[in-house]
């Protein structure tokens, strides 16, 4: 309520205040260099989206407003033409703390392949295959920065289901998802209270998190079931968890140590789980105007259940050109190999350019190689793709 009373109390001032308006247009065509295993399933699929952004900030700029909307129009899969909001807050800020108030986005981690402690948001799944893209997450966060740290504590009162992709989709499991009709461990269901903290410090080289978060699995499991007309179907089930997690990044020259491990316990069963490896710099490769990284990174988790399991045991190289000009040119390249299986593998390139000052191009490329029906990329091994976007930032 008093903090209900101080926005209205600064409403006049809002009204008043400057209004910055930027944000991205664009068109993206994804070809799909294989047919697809389900009949209904193109090989071509052109997509826009309008990602606008509303920014304000009065009081001396101790509070702000902050709004970033998505929608996209899909031409193939109904399910992949959706709307969400990203972020919709009121940021309050004192000399040593925050409040954050409203719909956010926030981001945990340090590595490169796998993202296991960034938790808070859920993930938009009929975005991009590595997870990358987040809905946005109703939250109350209050932040206090100190010399020993900064810690936040978050408040997470509504749950938002994980998107799929429809039957005349790519890249989706071989049995309808119901998205309408989840299934929850909490009474609750979606209004399960969920809760987090972070702290996070800078030592010297060093930069370390640690984490904890009690509440709904971001992660379904899924329940086959059948409708009234015996249609087979897939319910996701969202379980309560306890995470605690840590991740660490370390500059040391022309090292970058990177880490990430979690502890989570759902539904009798614990686990553990960690991703770790470097990432190391060739400034001026070869007397050359080019950066060259190269990456590594082992994932690990412990769980026997292989068909939930995404890196059980796999190892990612990968490659980073950046080509220092003025249309901030990087490509990135990897591979992440199954150690357990030799003939499971998946590749990823990322590229991207800017064109001049509003338009930028931007090249994805993934591709699954499985012949392993135990391995979650199975299910995925027709669904190599192409994809190109045109950018535009007003």
């Amino acid at each position: 309520m008093k903090i209900l009373i101080l926005f209205i109390a600064f409403l006049p001032t809002i009204v008043f205040a400057e209004i910055e308006y930027t944000g991205i247009a664009a068109v993206e065509q994804r070809y799909f260099f294989q047919d697809a295993l389900y009949p209904q399933q193109e090989r071509a699929d052109l997509s826009v989206y309008f990602a606008p952004e509303l920014y304000t900030s009065f009081n001396d700029g101790n509070d702000s407003l902050l709004f970033k909307g998505f929608y996209r129009f899909d031409q193939q899969d109904p399910e992949r033409t959706h709307g969400d909001i990203r972020e919709l807050k009121w940021v309050h800020s004192g000399e040593e703390w925050e409040i954050q108030t409203g719909i956010s986005k926030v981001f945990w981690g340090q590595t490169e392949s796998l993202h296991l402690v960034d938790i808070i948001n859920q993930t938009d799944g009929v975005e991009t295959i590595d997870g990358e893209d987040k809905l946005g997450q109703p939250m109350v966060a209050f932040s206090l920065f100190k010399d020993w740290g900064n810690t936040t504590v978050f408040l997470l009162p509504y749950f938002r289901d994980r998107t799929f992709s429809g039957d005349d989709g790519r890249l989706r499991p071989p049995l309808p998802v119901d998205t309408d009709n989840p299934i929850y461990e909490s009474e609750d269901e979606e209004k399960n209270l969920d809760w987090a903290i972070r702290w996070q410090h800078t030592l010297g080289d060093w930069e370390v998190g640690l984490s904890y978060f009690d509440g709904t699995s971001r992660e379904p499991d899924f329940v086959l079931t059948t409708n009234e007309l015996l249609e087979p179907s897939l319910r996701p089930f969202y379980p309560q968890i306890q995470q605690a997690g840590i991740d660490v990044l370390a500059m040391l020259g022309g090292w970058t140590i990177k880490f990430e491990g979690i502890q989570r316990k759902a539904m009798e069963q614990d686990f553990t789980a960690f991703v770790g490896g470097f990432e190391y710099s060739f400034v001026g490769f070869f007397n050359s105007v080019y950066d060259i990284n190269w990456l590594m990174e082992y994932q690990y988790d412990d769980r026997e259940d292989l068909t939930n399991v995404v890196a059980q045991n796999d190892l990612m190289l990968g490659t980073r050109l950046v080509f220092n000009d003025i249309d901030g040119t990087q490509i990135l390249a990897g591979i992440v190999q199954d150690l357990d299986y030799s003939n499971v593998r998946t590749g990823f390139i990322e590229a991207s350019s800017r064109i001049n000052d509003h338009w930028k191009w931007r090249l994805d490329a993934w591709l699954f190689s499985s012949d392993e029906p135990a391995e979650p990329s199975y299910l995925v091994r027709r669904d190599d793709y192409v994809q190109l976007s045109v950018e535009y930032y007003f």
